[in-house]
């Protein structure tokens, strides 16, 4: 698997990743147990709508 997430991008996904995770616990909202996806995409660097687009954000 290639990596097709920039440093930039990898950041602001898991900021918001955790984010989103600390809302889900703190609020008792299980709909903010989303951020696991932009915190699993930006930890293993692949995005896998990415190449669906044609999009690299390197």
């Amino acid at each position: 698997m290639k990596q097709n997430i920039g440093r930039r991008d990898k950041i602001n996904r898991v900021v918001t990743g955790i984010a989103l995770m600390s809302y889900a616990v703190y609020a008792n909202e299980p709909i903010a147990y989303v951020g696991i996806l932009p915190l699993v995409t930006g930890i293993v660097g692949f995005c896998p709508l990415y190449p669906l687009f044609k999009y690299k954000s390197k």
